[in-house]
């Protein structure tokens, strides 16, 4: 019986560290999740692109953990092409690809976000947000 009892005050241990553990890195990333999901996406004329290829970068929020740098090509006026060219967050290959593919055929920022992945694609649309801002630079 004490044996029994022993076990299960360590996997009441366990389970409480757990708890713990998991509410201390949500309060930790809260500043970060919310500046993201509150991250301004501004509109950007897409009728007035001046063909080119332009960089753009998002310093990826308070601890720079969706920091990456987008490379847009314009053609026509129209944006041909985007990628990724530095990246905090890996594995993202398929949320890029949705994500850029309704930028691509909208010609427009203001596109749904990948569900499961919002502050990420928020991320993305601000540095292509900043990529554009550049054509008018020229």
């Amino acid at each position: 019986m004490k044996k029994k009892g022993k076990i299960k005050m360590v996997i009441l241990g366990i389970v409480i560290f757990l708890v713990v553990g998991m509410g201390g890195a949500l309060l930790f990333t809260e500043g970060e999740r919310r500046e993201g999901k509150n991250l301004p996406i501004d509109n950007v004329d897409f009728k007035r692109l001046d063909d080119g290829t332009y960089i753009g970068e998002y310093e990826g929020g308070k601890y720079k953990w969706r920091a990456n740098k987008a490379k847009v090509t314009i053609k026509s006026n129209k944006i041909t092409d985007i990628e990724i060219i530095e990246d905090k967050v890996s594995n993202t290959t398929e949320i890029k690809n949705k994500l850029f593919q309704r930028v691509i055929e909208k010609q427009s920022l203001q596109v749904d976000t990948i569900s499961g992945a919002t502050i990420t694609s928020k991320a993305y649309l601000k540095s292509i947000e900043n990529a554009l801002k550049k054509t008018k630079e020229k």
